[in-house]
């Protein structure tokens, strides 16, 4: 979600303040930005592979829960990146 799309749906959801450019993109920062902190914690929070899903060794197991850790840190971070874009 963008800082365009956020002051587009408030001007749809009929705010008043819509007017005042600095006040609307300030809270469109502030929106995005605590989107963008949510979705990383969800993706630093997952556990997505479980135990009973793979029928394998636990040296096995444990290099693909290392993977997905990875993956996941490398999606909270591309996440957080988007602040710069």
């Amino acid at each position: 979600m963008t800082r365009d799309d956020i002051i587009l749906m408030a001007r749809e959801a009929g705010l008043g303040w819509v007017d005042a450019d600095d006040q609307l993109n300030r809270f469109a920062v502030l929106v995005a930005a605590a989107e963008r902190e949510a979705c990383a914690k969800v993706c630093e929070g997952e556990v997505w592979i479980e135990k009973e899903v793979f029928d394998c060794n636990k040296p096995t197991m444990e290099i693909i829960r290392q993977g997905a850790d990875a993956g996941l840190r490398a999606a909270a971070a591309a996440i957080r990146a988007r602040e710069k874009k």
